[in-house]
């Protein structure tokens, strides 16, 4: 495909992987990429541990594992099939893990935190746990903060133990007021209230970043918004999906809804704009319109791109409150007008999303000083710079890239790819034949 760069350094080769290439990836001109697993149920979230081990989580396998790179060997250190949810093809299920950072240096924080989706009290939740490694196994489960808002889409559910010692997390907007909840109230610039945090009453963590503390408390020094202090950092995101501390500065990459992904630099208490503001503030390709205040909203034929007059809509230049302009759209950024229709590589209506400008970012990994994000609609890994620039595109398969981790040699990076899903073609046309299914590959990088 023009344009894919192949950057890889000549010389640079992947940790001594015994399981043989994929054949027939569809790769740009460079090594193959190598199977370090495969048979896997959706690999989510995937980190390098201090041990040597890539560990994982499954999201509709409901498990957290460990993978020796160098052998293939995965072994199951927690199941949660009696314990957690996923519907089928949702985004909830085992998703967000983090080791503290004393792990394994015999001081006995050993600890690992995960979320996963659970039957609530009154419907299905997430939660936050902490376990402890001993013998092979995650065990010991202490549940840190629950009845955390859940859903069937834009879970985002990344979890990074910050330099601050405290624990960040990325809750998206559950799909509110879009495609099949589209009649559900969009909440991320719903700020909680004094009587809601002492309730712990958690709905308004919709479409934010929280920060808490490792015991699941509220940071006495988190932001007061609004005038209420809680485990919200920062608010007014879609579908936050990457998450990662450079120089203890916070990133985000969010996903847009028919344009604008963006990088954004997060600080705290600032808001992010969405669902008012899609990328910069520009008026352009975007209106917010409120599905869920229309009247008969579910009567209403939806259409991100044409909204009904029924339905209220807002300008972006009409949102007033302060608003942290993101870094960097990706070039996703589009004029009015933009043809949001059928293309030539795009004939079905029911993919035609699959051609609109959004790329979908899925993760994002330190690299030396750079950012590595991957993207689900393209199965591309971009590198950009620190002030969100995209400067290559390093690797393509027809794949949906799910998650990255590096090793610590910084020679290898490990991509975690989907078991199903939709995807471009090299041709750029929508295709459901993966080049892997849920899987953790193994390509050269050099940064």
């Amino acid at each position: 495909m023009d344009g894919i760069l192949q950057v890889f350094a000549a010389g640079a080769t992947a940790a001594a992987i015994v399981v043989s290439p994929v054949p027939g990836s569809g790769a740009s001109p460079g090594p193959e990429p190598t199977v370090v697993a495969a048979g896997l149920k959706d690999p989510y979230e995937l980190i390098m541990g201090p041990d040597g081990h890539l560990w994982f989580t499954e999201k509709s396998g409901l498990k957290v594992n460990r993978v020796k790179p160098d052998t293939g060997t995965v072994s199951t250190v927690l199941d949660l099939s009696g314990q957690a949810i996923h519907s089928p093809m949702g985004k909830d299920g085992v998703l967000g893990l983090a080791l503290h950072p004393d792990f394994g240096k015999g001081k006995g924080t050993d600890y690992v935190y995960l979320s996963y989706t659970y039957k609530g009290r009154d419907e299905n939740k997430t939660k936050l746990a902490r376990y402890t490694w001993a013998d092979g196994k995650l065990a010991d489960a202490h549940d840190i903060l629950t009845e955390l808002p859940s859903s069937n889409d834009h879970q985002s559910a990344r979890l990074r133990y910050g330099p601050d010692g405290m624990l960040y997390y990325t809750i998206g907007d559950q799909g509110n007021n879009y495609e099949t909840h589209h009649c559900h109230l969009n909440h991320a610039q719903t700020l909680p209230t004094v009587d809601q945090v002492a309730k712990r009453d958690w709905v308004t963590y919709q479409g934010k970043v929280l920060r808490i503390a490792p015991d699941g408390s509220v940071p006495g020094d988190n932001p007061v918004i609004n005038g209420v202090r809680s485990h919200v950092y920062a608010y007014g995101f879609r579908n936050p999906d990457g998450m990662a501390f450079k120089d203890g500065q916070l990133f985000v990459a969010d996903q847009g809804p028919s344009t604008d992904d963006e990088i954004n630099q997060v600080e705290a208490g600032k808001n992010y704009g969405w669902p008012d503001i899609a990328g910069y503030k520009d008026d352009q390709a975007y209106v917010y319109g409120a599905w869920a205040q229309a009247p008969d909203c579910a009567s209403l034929p939806y259409d991100p791109n044409k909204i009904p007059s029924q339905v209220p809509q807002t300008k972006e230049s009409a949102f007033t409150k302060a608003f942290q302009k993101p870094l960097s759209t990706y070039g996703t950024t589009v004029k009015t007008g933009y043809n949001f229709g059928l293309t030539p590589t795009c004939t079905d209506p029911k993919s035609a999303y699959m051609c609109w400008p959004t790329l979908a970012p899925s993760s994002l990994e330190v690299a030396g000083d750079d950012l590595v994000i991957t993207m689900l609609k393209e199965g591309i890994v971009y590198r950009a710079s620190s002030d969100g620039q995209i400067k290559d595109k390093l690797y393509r398969t027809v794949n949906r890239y799910r998650d990255t981790a590096l090793n610590p040699d910084g020679k290898t990076l490990y991509i975690a790819v989907d078991s199903a899903g939709i995807t471009r073609d090299l041709r750029g046309a929508p295709t459901t034949n993966l080049a892997n299914t849920g899987a953790i590959l193994a390509v050269p990088y050099s940064g």
